[in-house]
């Protein structure tokens, strides 16, 4: 006998969780989960510290403090030209996974079906599972991730509630180009589905490439939710204030899922983060070049080492392909890796629905300072034996 529920029975340890274990196991230099390994702005540590100085520490209301939700409004306005409600249309939550997970848990009836992009963030499949739905899956493939129109069309259907969209993409880093998005919009609004779209990392793009927030195409502003949080941008992972940002109908289904799973999260942090999104586009600009600099320093190294990696448009990841070299998948190569190079990597095989089509890449991490990529070179030197 069995106590788990039925709906978590077939649901393992996260990658994640399994890979970090490893690499502590071995000591080896953590590429594998995208955590930043430098501290996050003082700018950022000293708000919160002075709004727990401020007594700014009980409850905060379950939507958000309204002093984050009016800097959000204002940043989407700002950067994406989107005027929002900070009363009816923003939720704030603890991460964007719990965004995400609120998201489907609110829209998703049993039976809907679900479009999901693979490989994916952890978290979307079970989400889908638990709400009941059925997900229907676009693989993505390398080396240019792109996405053909009649292939996602036969995708959509009169029983389509949701599709996912994660731009910038982990873990591939693929931006979605604006042709691509217009191809999303127009299905979407062909079909009466809403659009869930992660963007968390929606200021690390490089080459100059742009982030085209889906919501502002023609259409879409009253039928997407877009999910972000501080974590990824301000290099502070481990304080989890992600948000929702969503028409008023749309926000309500969010927050009713919310307010029974976290209710609010913690509010110190919350106006610690109100003063993050105050910074000056400098920031944002600053950023981006450094994340564009530790990827070419790895892609370098790793070329180095004899691997072929897939060159990110943006995020802090880079896949590898590894189908020439002798290794039977992805987790029997980054297991090697770990624990007789001393590299952690993560086999994008778990983003997989068939695990068999994400077996020939491997996924590193450069959210890094150098002298850890330095290191992590300077092992991988040994792959060329």
């Amino acid at each position: 006998m069995t106590y788990l529920a039925q709906r978590v029975r077939n649901f393992g340890t996260t990658i994640f969780f399994e890979m970090t274990s490893l690499a502590n196991q071995h000591q080896a230099v953590n590429l594998g989960q995208g955590f930043p390994d430098f501290p996050g702005p003082d700018f950022l540590k000293g708000a919160a510290i002075r709004a727990i100085q401020d007594d700014i520490n009980q409850y905060a209301p379950g939507s958000g403090r309204p002093s984050l939700r009016e800097a959000i409004a204002r940043k989407m306005e700002r950067h994406y030209g989107l005027a929002v409600n900070p009363a009816t249309e923003i939720t704030v939550t603890s991460g964007a996974t719990e965004a995400l997970f609120a998201t489907i848990m609110g829209l998703v009836n049993p039976g809907d079906e679900v479009i999901l992009f693979e490989p994916y963030y952890d978290s979307y499949l079970p989400s889908v599972q638990m709400a009941g739905g059925i997900p229907r899956f676009y693989t993505l493939r390398p080396r240019d991730w792109a996405i053909d129109r009649d292939e996602l069309a036969a995708l959509f259907s009169d029983k389509t509630k949701l599709i996912v969209v994660n731009t910038p993409h982990n873990p591939t880093g693929k931006v979605y180009s604006e042709a691509e998005l217009h191809m999303i919009a127009e299905l979407c609004q062909a079909h009466d589905v809403i659009a869930v779209v992660d963007e968390v990392y929606e200021h690390i793009i490089f080459d100059g490439l742009k982030h085209i927030s889906l919501a502002t195409l023609p259409g879409m502003a009253g039928r997407t939710v877009t999910i972000s949080s501080a974590g990824k941008t301000f290099s502070m992972t481990g304080w989890k204030i992600g948000w929702a940002v969503a028409a008023a109908e749309l926000n309500q289904a969010v927050f009713r899922v919310h307010q029974f799973l976290t209710y609010s999260v913690a509010a110190p942090l919350q106006e610690g983060v109100v003063t993050a999104l105050q910074v000056a586009d400098d920031y944002y600009t600053e950023l981006a070049a450094m994340y564009q600099a530790n990827r070419d320093f790895l892609a370098a190294a790793l070329i180095e080492a004899g691997l072929k990696p897939v060159m990110p448009q943006g995020t802090y990841f880079i896949m590898v392909d590894i189908s020439e070299l002798n290794f039977p998948d992805d987790v029997t190569f980054c297991r090697y890796l770990t624990t007789e190079i001393g590299v952690a990597a993560i086999p994008p095989s778990a983003f997989y629905f068939n695990p068999a089509d994400g077996a020939k890449l491997a996924r590193f991490a450069f959210c890094k300072t150098r002298p850890t990529l330095e290191e992590a070179a300077r092992r991988l030197q040994q792959l060329k034996r």
